[in-house]
């Protein structure tokens, strides 16, 4: 769930090993769940549908991931397309971006490691995990190449990474994929600023060894907008041009501003 959908506005699937089981946990759920409750007849239906919920939607943005890099080689804005695309009625609208949690980039493992076991060796499944997981690796390059088009090399410039959460507007920073973006960024010796209004820099220090600013400065070469943070909402281009050098490049990767701003290079999934 998330601030607006909490734990009593979400349909609660419930199993049991039996019967009597099952109408003890639905009854204790049941009093707090204002949204329903679902009986899956086993617990390993109920289990398996929340494996393919997740994996279902990890497939469908590493779809949207791929489709991110190859329009980019051919120079199409991503977000127009999907955006042109959902005029039809049956098309789903996912977009591109990292994917990280403790949900989302893990369950699939689970079915990956069980069809193993089964003798079943899954191919979508694993090569969504494989485009979801190297999508750091590949912002990171474009980045950087994108520096040294403006002849800047990357040991010489300086990128603000803003946001560091799993996902927008909380404070968990389990698995999060901006931590390997960070790294990737550090690994062609850009010099890396971090920063997020919901992270806690004691966390950040002690799980990934990595420091939160407390000062935004105002001569980077470039600024990722990791996460689309309610807080950066609000920011435009004359925000980015403050606490940027000339020509700079603006990486907003979930698409936040429909607005390009003008005045710098701007760039998303």
């Amino acid at each position: 769930g998330d601030k607006e959908r909490t734990i009593d506005k979400i349909l609660k699937i419930v199993s049991g090993c039996d019967e009597e089981s099952l109408r003890e946990i639905a009854a204790i759920y049941g009093a707090i769940i204002k949204a329903g409750i679902y009986e899956a007849p086993s617990i390993k239906v109920a289990e398996a549908a929340k494996v393919i919920e997740n994996t279902q939607r990890d497939l469908n943005i590493s779809f949207m991931n791929e489709l991110s890099i190859i329009f980019d080689k051919m120079g199409i804005d991503t977000q127009e397309v999907i955006e042109a695309a959902g005029t039809k009625w049956n098309f789903l609208k996912f977009y591109p971006g990292l994917v990280g949690g403790h949900c989302i980039s893990v369950d699939p493992y689970y079915l990956l490691h069980k069809s193993k076991q089964l003798g079943y060796d899954p191919q979508v499944i694993l090569s969504g995990r494989r485009i979801n997981d190297s999508m750091p690796a590949f912002i990171a390059k474009r980045l950087v190449q994108m520096l040294i088009q403006r002849g800047k090399g990357p040991q010489n410039t300086k990128v603000l990474v803003m946001g560091v959460t799993f996902k927008e507007n909380v404070s968990d920073i389990r698995n999060s994929k901006v931590v390997d973006l960070v790294r990737e960024l550090m690994g062609y010796s850009v010099n890396v600023h971090l920063t997020d209004p919901h992270a806690s820099p004691n966390e950040v220090a002690h799980e990934y060894k990595l420091t939160l600013v407390d000062q935004i400065s105002n001569d980077y070469d470039a600024v990722v907008i990791a996460v689309n943070h309610d807080e950066y909402k609000q920011y435009d281009a004359g925000y980015f041009q403050s606490i940027t050098k000339s020509d700079p490049i603006l990486m907003d990767l979930k698409g936040i501003y429909q607005e390009k701003p003008n005045g710098l290079t701007y760039w998303r999934l």
